[in-house]
């Protein structure tokens, strides 16, 4: 798969070497040069530079690896290059807060990718990758409990579905649908919340037990 990396942050290193890993073809496209440069040198595999219009043109999916309240900007000046592709948003929108990292976004249905989606109308908009910290996407194959790692995604396009699963299942992990972009905005808040329990020294991974693990458990839908 042909892959564009917009940005050239910690995220875009990160995921660009998993992906480069797994055989496929990554670009990654920044505003400064010598940042895009060194980025694709540490993601390895072949991955290639250029600008963000360069990302943008040259993938059948497009990562946008920029901070929250940047992306919108970012990907409306490249609308009509993103057309017909597959946007994969994997930002976080997150401010500190007096308790703890808040979201910044509106909630509901007010979410970075449905913003994403409205500014350029032509992409196939997919939220993922957003919910582990970018450490995680340097393991090759990540697996965890003798289990592939889960990725949870949300888009409302059949075709985007098909390539994140792809995608996904490419990099050794599980794909985890979690319905159309108006459930994004629950991968956001999921992501913050995780983000706050880690920094105060907590494990999120400890939150969610399956109900099954309890003995004598009964299923929710059956009460």
């Amino acid at each position: 798969m042909r892959i564009g990396v917009i940005g050239s942050g910690a995220m875009a290193t990160a995921l660009g070497g998993a992906w480069a890993r797994a055989g496929h073809d990554v670009l990654v496209g920044g505003r400064d040069p010598g940042a895009a440069s060194r980025a694709a040198a540490a993601a390895g595999g072949g991955t290639r530079n250029g600008t963000p219009a360069d990302a943008a043109e040259s993938g059948e999916a497009v990562l946008v690896a920029v901070p929250a309240d940047a992306a919108r900007r970012v990907v409306g000046e490249l609308a009509a290059e993103l057309a017909g592709r597959t946007l994969l948003d994997c930002t976080v929108p997150m401010a500190p807060g007096p308790d703890g990292p808040v979201v910044t976004t509106a909630g509901g249905p007010d979410s970075v990718a449905a913003q994403l989606a409205a500014a350029a109308p032509g992409a196939r908009v997919a939220k993922v990758f957003g919910i582990c910290h970018e450490s995680i996407w340097t393991l090759d194959r990540p697996s965890f409990c003798g289990a592939p790692l889960a990725v949870p995604f949300c888009t409302d396009d059949p075709a985007a579905a098909a390539l994140v699963t792809g995608l996904v299942s490419s990099m050794g992990c599980t794909p985890l649908p979690c319905g159309g972009l108006a459930r994004a905005g629950l991968l956001e808040s999921a992501a913050v919340l995780a983000i706050g329990i880690w920094r105060s020294g907590g494990e999120a991974r400890h939150v969610f037990p399956a109900p099954a693990l309890a003995p004598g458990a009964v299923d929710d839908e059956q009460l």
